[in-house]
């Protein structure tokens, strides 16, 4: 099937950096595993097609799936049994490279910067965060010499992980730092994007005053069949 839409970023991620292993595909479903984040992705074309794919998720290794349209969603996750779920828009940057911040120094956080990150941030397990580091997916940003936040990307590729510091807020970073990921996921050859929960309207505006392109299907990422890599914050 035709996965070059905003939907299927995803997919397109991981199968473009090599980690990603197609299960099943015909010209109206695709199924791909991926092998960093041990994430399942499910798209389709045909809803009963899609169904008669999720019985090749029913493995013990599928704890985490991301599943595009909300019918198809609700059907996966009542049929394998996961207890947790998150509907999402899925954004995505499509314009000309924007140029670097003028106020925040940004470097890749590294091994000794795991401290404060998860100080701060608690919505991915601390061993995903460390890998996440270990792969040079986190940026810290600096105003001169004072820490204000970082952001990254998840381990299937999608822009997450912002956090700007409560004393540093309303200043503008949280959009500063999201411009800096844009740039380097272009000039690594991708394109940038992330996901939203659905009724997060405040991040959902933040999105288009980046000039983020909004889909309009959901994207269901399930979850909570055991042990599960947390990739969906």
């Amino acid at each position: 099937m035709d996965i070059s839409g905003i939907d299927f970023l995803g997919i397109d991620r991981v199968l473009r950096r090599g980690s990603g292993r197609i299960i099943e595909q015909s010209e109206k479903a695709l199924l791909v595993r991926d092998g960093i984040s041990g994430a399942y992705f499910l798209a389709c074309d045909d809803i009963k097609e899609g169904e008669e794919l999720l019985d090749l998720c029913k493995g013990a290794d599928c704890g985490l799936l991301a599943v595009t349209g909300a019918a198809l969603g609700k059907t996966a996750f009542e049929k394998l049994g996961f207890t947790e779920k998150l509907e999402c828009y899925q954004v995505a940057y499509f314009g000309e490279k924007p140029g670097p911040s003028s106020r925040l120094d940004v470097r890749t956080a590294g091994e000794s910067d795991l401290p404060v990150i998860t100080e701060h941030y608690s919505l991915i397990s601390p061993e995903e965060l460390r890998e996440v580091v270990l792969r040079g997916s986190l940026l810290m940003g600096y105003d001169g010499d004072e820490f204000v936040g970082f952001i990254g990307e998840h381990l299937e590729g999608s822009m997450g992980l912002l956090y700007v510091l409560p004393e540093h807020r309303r200043r503008g970073y949280a959009s500063e730092l999201q411009t800096q990921m844009i740039i380097s996921a272009m000039e690594r050859g991708y394109v940038p994007f992330g996901q939203v929960v659905k009724d997060n309207t405040a991040s959902l505006s933040l999105q288009k005053k980046l000039g983020m392109t909004v889909s309009d299907t959901l994207t269901v990422w399930m979850w909570g069949r055991g042990e599960v890599p947390a990739s969906t914050a």
